[in-house]
């Protein structure tokens, strides 16, 4: 019997070419990065509550720990990392891209290549999504156990595109203790959980001793509470002056090792 004759018709199997093209990537950039172990992301919804604060002690304490660490910033239209590590002058943009080493570290950011800090980059979706791909497809990581991925906030193309072309072990969500960059951190988390990213735990920033922000995502997402860093004073102090806090304060290395080793087990 005809497809006509009973109504129905066979739907071709056939994968949409801008998915078929994103697998292309995806197994181009797993053989571009087959020399890095494990590839983690720190993650958050909402800006401001210390993404990069715990990207940065999170990358040295490793570093201290006996690893070979690489660390981006994917904030690509906002990047401040190379402030947080007092990296300054101009740096070559001609392909490979190149990491620079930082005390031990390998850090690449779009901060690198504009000549004033204070410029805007103002890129639609398809140039950040561009510029990302770069940073996996044209750009020499060497051999590291660790990269740690500074993500920009939000749920859209940035952490959407890592997320889509990268193997991750998973994400470390940042949270505040207020309610509602809790909130925002959850959609973080169940945006990865949607795309079938793991959640390695949250961190809770600018505390008080007793997690109310990171406790709430922990519930909700059934993760691991990982730590909590207590707001201090001379901890923004050093960021701000380009000092790793956890190269420089014994208080605040002592919480990252804990942090570390949880992920790392």
């Amino acid at each position: 019997m005809s497809d006509d004759e009973t109504g129905s018709q066979q739907i071709p199997n056939v994968m949409h070419p801008s998915i078929l093209k994103v697998i292309e990537q995806r197994k181009a950039i797993k053989e571009r990065l087959s020399n890095i172990k494990h590839k983690i992301g720190v993650y958050s919804a909402k800006g401001g509550v210390g993404k990069t604060t715990v990207s940065v002690n999170l990358a040295y304490t490793l570093k201290a720990m006996g690893f070979r660490v690489g660390l981006l910033d994917a904030d690509v239209d906002c990047p401040n990392l190379t402030m947080f590590l007092g990296i300054t002058g101009s740096f070559s943009d001609e392909y490979p891209l190149k990491p620079i080493d930082k005390s031990g570290v390998r850090i690449l950011s779009t901060a690198m290549f504009i000549d004033d800090e204070k410029k805007p980059i103002i890129w639609r979706g398809p140039m950040i999504g561009k510029m990302i791909r770069e940073f996996f497809e044209n750009t020499e990581w060497g051999d590291l156990d660790y990269l740690i991925i500074d993500l920009s906030p939000g749920t859209s193309d940035a952490p959407l595109s890592i997320i889509q072309l990268l193997d991750l072990d998973g994400f470390l969500l940042v949270t505040t203790p207020q309610h509602i960059a809790a909130i925002n951190t959850i959609r973080s988390g169940m945006m990865a959980r949607r795309l079938g990213v793991a959640t390695l735990g949250v961190v809770e920033t600018m505390s008080d001793g007793m997690p109310k922000g990171a406790k709430e995502v922990a519930d909700t997402m059934k993760c691991e509470l990982l730590g909590t860093i207590k707001y201090d004073k001379k901890f923004s102090e050093m960021s701000d002056g380009g000092i790793v806090p956890v190269e420089d304060d014994p208080e605040i290395r002592e919480e990252f090792i804990r942090i570390v080793k949880k992920i790392t087990a």
